[in-house]
């Protein structure tokens, strides 16, 4: 999971994979940030470095990485690199990473194979992208960093006609000060009454979270990320996983570009 290889340029996945990720110049939006595509390497390892802020300073991740306060892993160089910058100082806020259906071919799974057996998403992996390794700069988490990555994100799904993403969202194991799983157990139990998807999209955890050992009665709300994705739509594909490394437990999601409610397509297609 936390691997290097002989890999191939993002820069150059684009070109193979017939995608247009880059197909326009950085744009400014509101609150004086602005959205853009990593075209260069100086780019991805700001990206990097802001994933190491935040995972590894604040959450506390056991990161291996080749470069110091870089996350690195397998995939990056396979991946595409959604930045938001602050305007005025131009430092990298908040990213996400894209994997496209071609690039996963090159590398032999996603990041979420690692994760969880996927075996009953197969018919969707043509038109399947994964996201990851999403985060925002602690200074600037406010509704305007995450919108305008997922505005950016839904424009790149439909101008490369790929209709679904996968991903892992993480909660943490922290919780009042004690490391358990007693906050994601919870979790899991409130998602799956309401947003689990249908038996046939399920998939199972590698290395499960222990549900029945937890307490999973706390009045607890979701991640803020997590409640995102809800409210666009995305569905649960099961228990989670348990993360040594990054000291969470992942719930598998599944979103649809098709499933999007209306007014979050206006938004962010203005269709």
């Amino acid at each position: 999971m936390k691997e290097q290889t002989t890999i191939v340029p993002a820069t150059d996945a684009r070109r193979a994979g017939n995608l247009v990720s880059d197909v326009a110049k950085p744009q400014p939006e509101r609150h004086g940030i602005v959205v853009s595509w990593a075209s260069h390497l100086d780019e991805v390892r700001a990206a990097q470095r802001l994933r190491h802020e935040v995972f590894a300073g604040e959450m506390g991740a056991r990161l291996n990485t080749p470069i110091a306060g870089h996350d690195i892993d397998l995939f990056d160089n396979y991946c595409e690199h959604l930045l938001v910058r602050d305007e005025s100082t131009q430092q990298v806020i908040g990213t996400y990473r894209v994997l496209t259906p071609v690039q996963a071919k090159r590398v032999g799974s996603t990041y979420s194979d690692t994760e969880f057996d996927l075996t009953r998403l197969r018919t969707m992996r043509d038109r399947m992208v994964e996201l990851g390794r999403s985060c925002v700069h602690p200074d600037h988490r406010h509704g305007g960093v995450i919108m305008a990555l997922w505005g950016a994100l839904a424009e790149f799904m439909v101008r490369n006609q790929l209709d679904t993403m996968i991903g892992c969202a993480s909660i943490p194991m922290m919780h009042n000060g004690v490391v358990s799983g007693d906050l994601a157990a919870s979790i899991w139990r409130q998602v799956k009454e309401t947003h689990l998807a249908p038996i046939e999209y399920h998939v199972r955890p590698r290395l499960p979270l222990p549900i029945e050992r937890l307490d999973s009665s706390l009045n607890v709300e979701p991640p803020a990320l997590i409640k995102g994705y809800l409210r666009l739509g995305a569905k649960v594909l099961g228990a989670p996983a348990w993360d040594p490394d990054f000291n969470s437990a992942d719930l598998p999601m599944l979103m649809r570009i098709a499933d999007l409610p209306l007014r979050y397509r206006k938004h962010f297609l203005g269709a």
